[in-house]
């Protein structure tokens, strides 16, 4: 595990979803694409690939609502590779329909036109001591959720809550006759689970040997449709007949009159705190088993969070309500010393909120869409960073910075031209991104969409609404090139944030060695 001051020394990343690499098959996957797209990093002399939460996606696509909190999302197996093991015949892969926007994942023909070839990869494998040994290391929630994955085929895809009350409430005998009679789709999950972590793990290993090193996301809660809640309500805010009492959100503010319904059930802090934030601290040393560093979404939720009672159709009547706390972040440096975490703290922090940041030594995050507001000296202007933060140009709940210039409200629009320094809007979005590898912040990640200039037609999500727009925008083959790389490399080269190699056989005029190392 990387030391906070190996991974927030000066260096640069790129932010581009797994969904979102060009690919033959519909959307992007842990194959060939993939290993491209880590050459390119490479190439660019980039230092991080950052990516968002690689779960089972659920309700509307969103990576943030997973069927599981531990589980690796199948659609992203590459089938190529299981070409390659003798698992699949590719007969068929190129008639099947992945879709018919290179541009967009139509996830609904995508899974449709996955899953024969991924049953006759499960048909096709003789099971050995290899896939034995992983379904034993993750026994402590793989069961959980391939039993979950069967029950929700057997119902027709609802959700568990909508299930007969037997199993809602897993009553032992409904249990017992559950994973009887589902047992071949049980394993049938479980082989999609060693599928994509085998696949994962390798090109995880294949990035780290480049040099390249992975940041992975978790959001602060789960779906309420997931098997973390079916198998664990105790540690969730239920009542007698495991229906959520409040959910999760955000309170109205300047940017949503009824604030934002996000409907995940909310924990049972004090349950958790008594058996020592177990189910937490699971959850994160699988997430770190996975990635080299990890950023928690909604950081601010740990010191107090809102909670809407369940049934309301807006945000607008819930209630701040104290979190753990210190007390939480506290046990999880030290389950897990050194943890390498970045707290995503963004938006109105109180003052108990940067407290509670400052305490737990993670860096946190600075978003230059947020910096200029004409009407005050914003935090998020580099000129008020200090360089223990991650900056960005934008995240994926941002327009892109093509986007945000050509929308962006007059006033502040015209103090990012006068601070950047730029005219033209192609021109802007480069000054954008050059403030922020040029900026003290210990780390800068820049969407990919930047770097391609693409405007708002390449947003990835816009908070707040369902559509066939979130989550599906995907890069177009070729797009990052050669060229691209080079300057995209010199830029963070000149910049300080990867080291610059020393030319052979040449001298300056001092008789010294060019080129420039990094002050350590």
């Amino acid at each position: 595990m990387p030391t906070q001051e190996k991974w927030m020394k000066r260096q640069a990343g790129i932010l581009l979803p797994v969904s979102s690499l060009p690919s033959k098959y519909g959307i992007g996957s842990l194959g060939k694409a993939a290993r491209d797209w880590v050459d390119f990093l490479s190439r660019a002399r980039q230092s991080f690939w950052q990516v968002l939460p690689m779960g089972p996606t659920g309700f509307g696509n969103s990576p943030y609502q997973s069927f599981s909190a531990f589980a690796g999302e199948p659609i992203y197996i590459d089938l190529d590779l299981l070409e390659e093991d003798g698992l699949i015949s590719g007969k068929g892969l190129k008639k099947a329909d992945w879709g018919t926007d290179p541009a967009r994942v139509d996830y609904d023909a995508v899974r449709k036109s996955r899953e024969p070839f991924l049953r006759k990869a499960f048909g096709n494998f003789k099971k050995d001591k290899a896939l034995a040994r992983f379904r034993k290391q993750n026994a402590a929630w793989i069961e959980d959720y391939a039993l979950f994955m069967a029950l929700k085929s057997a119902h027709d895809g609802r959700p568990w809550y909508q299930w007969e009350e037997d199993i809602r409430l897993r009553t032992p005998a409904a249990m017992k006759k559950a994973r009887k009679e589902l047992c071949e789709e049980i394993d049938y999950h479980v082989f999609m689970q060693y599928l994509f972590f085998q696949q994962w793990g390798k090109l995880k290993k294949y990035a780290n040997k480049k040099g390249i090193s992975i940041i992975g996301d978790t959001p602060i809660y789960v779906s309420g449709d997931s098997s973390d809640v079916w198998a664990n309500p105790g540690q969730f805010q239920l009542d007698s007949e495991n229906n959520p009492t409040v959910v999760a959100g955000c309170p109205p503010d300047a940017f949503s009159a009824d604030g934002q319904l996000w409907g995940n059930p909310i924990y049972r802090w004090d349950t958790m705190k008594n058996d020592g934030y177990s189910w937490w601290i699971d959850c994160i040393k699988a997430k770190l088993s996975m990635f080299d560093v990890l950023r928690i979404d909604h950081f601010r939720g740990f010191e107090s969070y809102w909670a809407v009672p369940y049934g309301d159709e807006t945000a607008r009547g819930g209630k701040w309500v104290k979190g753990p706390g210190y007390d939480f972040i506290s046990a999880i440096n030290k389950a897990v010393p050194g943890a390498p975490i970045i707290a995503e703290d963004l938006g109105y922090l109180t003052p108990a909120v940067k407290t509670l940041l400052k305490r737990s030594t993670y860096p946190g995050m600075k978003v230059l869409h947020f910096a200029f507001t004409s009407w005050e000296d914003s935090s998020y202007l580099p000129h008020n960073y200090g360089n223990h933060c991650v900056v960005y140009t934008g995240t994926h709940d941002n327009d892109t910075t093509l986007g945000w210039i050509r929308h962006a409200p007059e006033g502040d629009l015209e103090m990012a031209k006068d601070y950047l320094g730029f005219t033209d809007e192609k021109q802007g979005v480069w000054c954008f991104i050059r403030a922020a590898l040029t900026s003290v912040g210990g780390l800068a990640v820049v969407p990919m969409q930047d770097y391609l200039v693409l405007g708002s037609e390449a947003r990835m999500n816009t908070p707040s609404t369902v559509s066939p727009m979130n989550w599906s925008w995907r890069m177009e083959k070729g797009a990052n090139t050669k060229e691209l790389a080079e300057k995209i490399a010199r830029l963070t080269l000149i910049t300080a944030r990867a080291e610059m190699e020393e030319p052979k056989n040449d001298k300056k005029r001092t008789g010294k060695k060019a080129g420039r190392k990094k002050s350590k």
